[in-house]
């Protein structure tokens, strides 16, 4: 379970390399994100981690230390009481300071100026997005891991548990249950700020197209306006349903994402057949395109152009509310770099993992679609997650 030492030294290394390549004149990087943490220790604390321009780096750790020493394997781990403590490891003087934008408090910038003299300050977000969507050996082998046990799940235990009459938090928590026991981690996360989900959109017919603010195809009603997740308790399944069931799956940090479609007690019908076909088609011409060097934004541009709209009317979500992508990038968190959209420019690079979702709300049938996630190669996506071989099979009968 422990992170293997020159692993972590050789990420330390990468942020180091992409801030002298982006950010010459910079002075240190302060990082406090949990998740960002762990990517460069292997551990997760109430902690800042310190990058200085000269290569040298310090994890001072309020609680726990005996945890962090436990399950990092580096060494410059160090107590801290206050950022105060910072201030033998680093000079006060602070010209070009980065911290993490999305995450850095107000309050914490203030401590920190209370013991530094700060000069400018910057955002590190974007070099930590673009660091963590190339994913090495080990923690590709720990993605594989995942989406074995992803297929499992959604391939053969979810037919086995679906019934008619059982509300749709009451099949959230069967999930839970089964994920548990396969070897899930027990947490999804999300970088989308104030992001709240169980583990995935679950839905029974049209309550997967329900408005929704999550930046994503799919909807749910939730057990009530305060908590718009898990699922409505009014809602029983029954039979000729089409149930979506879009869920992420993590083992050691890492995850996958895959939707899987259900029809319960019934055949799709000729109109879902067409509109998933076309889905499954654009996942496939989005996965030929995922080779190192191919631009984001000009996979999105090329497959939008082919795409036939106008069988597609709820294209990624429906009428009203759609998003602007065909896939994400996918890893410690279920959104990260690179996105299929506009505006993301930066090549593709071997060993980015990007979950591909195609997706189109059909009024009074539900959310149709697929995804799964793979895995950039020179020969295009490898698939880390299964999914379907062809359009028929995207669908499973119950």
């Amino acid at each position: 379970m422990i992170t293997p030492k020159k692993e972590l030294l050789n990420r330390i290394r990468k942020i180091h390399t992409m801030m002298d390549d982006e950010h010459p004149d910079w002075s240190a990087v302060f990082i406090v994100d949990k998740v960002n943490q762990y990517y460069l220790t292997g551990t997760m604390q109430n902690a800042i981690f310190v990058l200085k321009n000269d290569g040298d780096y310090g994890y001072f750790v309020r609680g726990s230390l005996e945890r962090a020493k436990l399950e990092s394997p580096l060494e410059h781990i160090f107590p801290m009481v206050s950022y105060k403590d910072l201030q033998g490891f680093m000079d006060t003087a602070c010209p070009h300071a980065f911290v993490e934008g999305d995450v850095f408090s107000f309050t914490m910038m203030e401590r920190l100026n209370k013991y530094f003299k700060i000069g400018k300050i910057s955002s590190c977000d974007d070099i930590f997005y673009n660091a963590r969507a190339v994913k090495s050996e080990h923690e590709l082998k720990i993605m594989r891991e995942s989406g074995i046990q992803h297929a499992h799940l959604l391939d053969d235990i979810v037919p086995t548990i679906l019934r008619e009459g059982m509300s749709e938090p009451e099949l959230t928590a069967r999930l839970y249950t089964e994920m548990i026991a396969l070897g899930y981690q027990g947490i999804t996360r999300f970088s989308m700020f104030q992001t709240e989900l169980i583990i995935g959109h679950i839905g029974f017919g049209e309550s997967s197209v329900f408005p929704t603010c999550f930046d994503g195809p799919g909807g749910n009603r939730g057990t009530s306006p305060a908590v718009p997740t898990v699922g409505s308790r009014e809602r029983l399944l029954k039979k000729g349903d089409l149930v979506f069931i879009d869920i992420a799956y993590g083992v050691r940090g890492y995850h996958t994402d895959r939707t899987q479609l259900y029809m319960f007690g019934a055949e799709p019908t000729r109109e879902m057949l067409k509109i998933q076909h076309e889905c499954w088609r654009i996942e496939q011409e989005v996965v030929k395109r995922l080779t190192p060097g191919n631009i984001p934004s000009r996979v999105y541009a090329e497959i939008m152009a082919e795409a036939d709209l106008e069988l597609l009317t709820n294209f990624m979500g429906n009428a009203h509310e759609q998003v602007k992508f065909v896939g994400h990038g996918v890893g410690l968190r279920v959104d990260e770099y690179p996105v299929l959209a506009r505006g993301f420019d930066r090549p593709l690079e071997e060993n980015m993992t990007i979950a591909v979702e195609p997706k189109n709300g059909l009024a009074g049938v539900g959310l149709l679609g697929v995804e799964d996630t793979f895995v950039v190669t020179p020969k295009g996506g490898e698939s880390l997650t299964g999914g379907a071989d062809n359009p028929h099979d995207s669908i499973i009968v119950v």
